[in-house]
Order: C-alpha cells, then structure tokens, then sequence
C-alpha cells in the first residue's frame, strides 16, 4: 500500500479504532489480525470496499497484517474465476495481504473440531429434514424441543459423522449439530447446523469431500487458527457472535473476537449479489462489468479511481447504523480525484461544421494545457485551419440577449484559439443548417491576444482534418428510485431506461488516438471519461465516468 493511504487517514477514531487501541495500550496483542473473508460466488461491489478499506487499513494504520481468505464452504456457487477476480479488485483498490487463505485449506482441522465436540457430548447427528428442524425450534417467545435424535451417544454420533464424511448419505439425510440451548432467546443457538451433507465438486477439493461446514462453524475457527485479533463482520451477524465465542470457548482453541459494523449502502443500485446475478443473467446489463454496476469491476471499467473509491469510504466513514448513502458521494469523490489527473481533451458528440472564411493560412499548430490543476501537466499541440467542427448545441439561430455562444452576428472564442463571428447560416433544401461561414480575428490568439475584444462565451472544438470518429456511451444510475432493493414490486421494474446513451461518431481530437485504457479524460465541457477495453485501433469507445457537475439533482 502506497503512502498516499497513509496521509488519507481520519485524525478522529471511529469505534473500532478506540477499540484495537485499547487493546494494544493493555498489552491484550502485540500487534493486530484482521481478515477480509469473502466467498468467492461472485464479484465484489461497492459494499465490499468499504469493508476492505476498513480492515486492511486497521492493519495498515496499527502495524499488523490482513489475511484474504477465502470463505469456500458452499462449492455449488463458487468458482475459480471469482478468485481471481476478487484478488485482482484487491490490490487495484491498493492494498496487499499478509496471506492468501483458503477456508478449504482448514477442512481437516474443522473435521477434527467437529470430532472434538461429539466426543465432548457438544453435538449430534440430526435426521430430520430442514422443515421440521426449523418447527423444532420453535419461535421468539416460545422454546424449542429436541428431537430423539440428540439422545444418540456419542459413539453413535462418531460413526454416522465418519460415514456422513465417506459419502455413505444422500444430500439433507443427516446434518450435524451442536448441543447448545434449545431455550435460548438467541434462535441461532437453538442447536445450530455445523455441518451438512453436499455431493458437489469443489473448486480446490475437487470430490475429496461429501460434507461441508457452515458459515459459523467455519468462520470462528478459522479466524482462530490464523490468530485473527478483531474479526469484524457488518451488523448482520451480531446474533451469530454467540454461537462464535461459544465453539471457541469449548474448544479452548485461540480467542479471536468479533466486532460488527454497519452497512453503507449505495443509493440508486443493489449491493445483493443475488439480484445482482439477474441483472446479468437477465441482460439487463452486459455483465459484471458493466459499468452501471456497483462491482469495483463495473467500477474500474466506468474510470473511477482507487483512489476516489478509498475517499468514499473514508468519507462515509464507520458506525453501528445502516445507512443509504447518496450516490452524489461516490460521485463528487470521482470528481475531485479525475479533476486532479485527467488529461483535457476536446471531443464534439453532434458536430456543426464552421467555415472560417478569412484564414489564409494552410494551418498552424497551438499550444493547450493538458491540466490546469496540474502544475506539471505541459500542454499539447491541436492542429487549428478553415474547418472545424463545434458542438450543434452551441449555436442558436434565433438567440436570447444572454446567450453567450455562438449565434448570428455574435462572437465566442475557440478554445486555446481565436475568437471567431458568425457571418452567415447555410441551409439545406429542408431548413436544416449544415454549415456556419465565420470570420476569425486574428490578433485574438489565446495567449497573445491584442484584439481588444471581449466574450463571455467559450466552446470546445476539433479540427475538420484531423480530428476523428469515436464512440462515446454515456452511462447514468442504473435504477430511477433511490432504494430498489425496498421499494414496492419487482426491483426490475426502476430500472431507469435513460441509464445508457450511445453517441456514434462523436469526432475527437487528434491526440486521443494516442488513448490508454489506463489513463482518464476530461473531455471539456461533458464531463469525465475513460478508454473502455473493448476498443480497437478501428474503433475508439470512450465511457464516461461523471458528469462535469452532479446533474442529477438539477435533473430532479
């Protein structure tokens, strides 16, 4: 991880922070253990780097380390390519792991755990079905009931785990266990499931296995083995710490701890991977990538930076209540970064041809700065001659007293060129205007200007011989309401229609063919864009990030 992160760092504690600090000054650890455990059944998303940011940061910021490990317990939904690709989201946010681990890496040791508690009389192998499990339990205000299957003894208990470990069972014939409190106000300790039966083909274990540990038999004992000291989880699982310190305490095994924090979810989009899925399966959207998704893949693809992403979750900081957060956030922390680095180009999206009827000359090349906010941006060369192209928005036949663009009779300047009059208006046999006859003055060039002129209007502009067609998709949120996942009906039924505009054939600078996937663009008065990968040498695609300004909310 850079310095960079370092510098960005809260000068207030948030919770957990007061919490790892109190627990060095006491002398509980010498140094810290986080971990960032996902399960590899999907892309990570905004959400997830949120939760990223956090625990590699504790542990960047107190001396410690954070282990990846990934949580591959369910082997029907996961797959190799989630692998690779949460590791690649990772360290393109910007940080690196102390360990890359695997919960499959544990199975044998689990297994053993699992042993240990049926030979302590800690758990039992259950056959009921899932249905009357859950009638077992009973509810909130009334105790559940065990079943005849808990007075198995433990020899009992041993051989049909063995067997249930041999493949001998069907899947959902027998589940394991633990003997906790079917009386508890906690459901979850109502007797949790341990582990179930799953013939399924592992993406590491390949058939090695026949059954596989649940969440909270895995996730404790995990962080247990790899010596995790704050394993921080969000809100949900604040019922689920019980049964955590529980299996802990009876298997004497190293104390990790559980701390939980709140959700920040993103307005306008989902975070369920679920509902996720079928938007890409229902080809709402192109894909995982796509860049209206909340995926750091869909992200990274739109041309935010890590850096923006790692100032939004620093901006919306960590507490103990979910929260929505306005997509403004994200967006207004896209701003500030892309307006620091991004490069200044010139791209007309509806192209007006002008003529300037009284340059000589065969052409001449100008100098434009290349970032203003940049001390050592440089500049570059744009080739300037007769023709050019402006944006057809920005001319006006029939003009208000305070249009400040072009229009009959009216002057604007051409940026980092001349100022230029509109002289006379070209038609064609069905009124539409197909040409603008200018006149340019000039001792008006930017730079040296001694025309003595005045304008208040500046427009962009390319040059007819050698600017270039482009494609430009510009991309807005994905749904019309602020939190699809709660409103009323199908979440399918706010997805906002106007969320892709494709412009074909906007014409560009001549230095944008030059255009790295890598590097951003403020194409001047549009807004912020980025090279998307699909591009060709034949056809440049030009995503845009962000809007110059947040023109959602005037929208609204």
């Amino acid at each position: 991880m850079t310095e960079d992160y370092k510098a960005e760092e809260k000068k207030s504690l948030n919770f957990l922070e007061e919490i790892v600090e109190a627990d060095l000054a006491a002398g509980k650890y010498k140094t810290i253990m986080t971990r960032f455990p996902p399960e590899p059944n999907g892309y990570l998303h905004i959400g997830h780097a949120s939760s990223i940011c956090l625990n590699f940061g504790l542990s960047l910021k107190y001396g410690g380390g954070t282990n990846l490990r990934f949580d591959d317990t369910n082997p029907v939904t996961e797959d190799t390519e989630y692998v690779e690709g949460i590791k690649k989201d990772i360290q393109w946010l910007g940080f690196e792991w102390a360990n890359e681990l695997y919960a499959s890496d544990y199975f044998e040791q689990l297994y053993t755990y699992a042993v240990t508690l049926i030979e302590k009389g800690l758990a039992y192998v259950d056959d009921s079905t899932s249905e009357e499990i859950a009638e077992q339990k009973g509810t909130p205000t009334q105790p559940g009931r065990r079943n005849i299957y808990a007075d198995r003894t433990v020899a009992e208990n041993l051989q049909l785990f063995e067997a249930m470990r041999n493949g001998q069972y069907q899947d959902g014939e027998k589940v394991l266990r633990a003997r906790i409190d079917m009386s508890s106000p906690n459901m979850i300790m109502r007797d949790p499931i341990l582990y179930r039966i799953k013939h399924a083909h592992h993406h590491r274990t390949g058939d090695q296995w026949s059954i596989y540990p649940m969440y909270d038999f895995a996730h404790g004992q995990s962080d247990s083995i790899e010596h995790i000291t704050h394993s921080i989880c969000t809100m949900e699982f604040v019922p689920h710490r019980e049964v955590y310190n529980w299996l802990i305490e009876k298997l004497e095994i190293y104390p990790s701890r559980q701390y939980e924090f709140a959700r920040r979810n993103l307005s306008h989009t989902l975070t369920s991977k679920r509902k996720l899925l079928q938007l890409v399966t229902e080809k709402y959207v192109s894909g995982w990538d796509d860049p209206r998704m909340p995926t750091i893949a869909g992200l990274r693809r739109r041309g935010y930076t890590p850096e923006s992403i790692r100032d939004y979750c620093e901006r919306i900081g960590v507490g103990k209540r979910d929260n929505l957060i306005d997509a403004g956030v994200l967006e207004f922390c896209a701003r500030e970064h892309l307006n620091k680095i991004a490069l200044r180009r010139m791209v007309v999206f509806d192209p007006l041809k002008v003529v300037i009827t009284n340059y000589e000359g065969a052409g001449e090349w100008l100098a434009s700065e290349n970032n203003p906010e940049d001390p050592d941006g440089g500049t570059r060369n744009i080739s300037f001659s007769k023709e050019l192209f402006i944006e057809r928005e920005d001319f006006m036949e029939d003009a208000p007293k305070k249009y400040f663009r072009l229009a009959p009779g009216k002057q604007v300047r051409l940026k980092s060129a001349y100022i230029i009059q509109c002289d006379e208006v070209i038609k064609d046999a069905d009124g539409q205007i197909t040409q603008l006859n200018c006149s340019y003055f000039p001792n008006s060039k930017s730079g040296e200007d001694t025309s003595g002129i005045h304008v208040k209007g500046t427009l962009h502009w390319v040059n007819a011989r050698d600017c270039f067609p482009v494609q430009v998709r510009e991309y807005d949120r994905l749904f019309t309401v602020e939190d699809p996942g709660n409103a009323e009906g199908n979440f399918t039924d706010y997805i906002n229609e106007h969320s892709l505009k494709v412009v074909e054939n906007a014409l560009a600078e001549a230095a944008l063919k030059e255009a790295g996937v890598n590097e951003r663009f403020q194409f001047l008065r549009k807004g912020y864009f980025t090279l998307d990968p699909d591009s060709t040498p034949e056809q440049l695609i030009f995503n845009r990030t962000v809007t110059l300004k947040d023109s959602w909310a005037k929208a609204k």
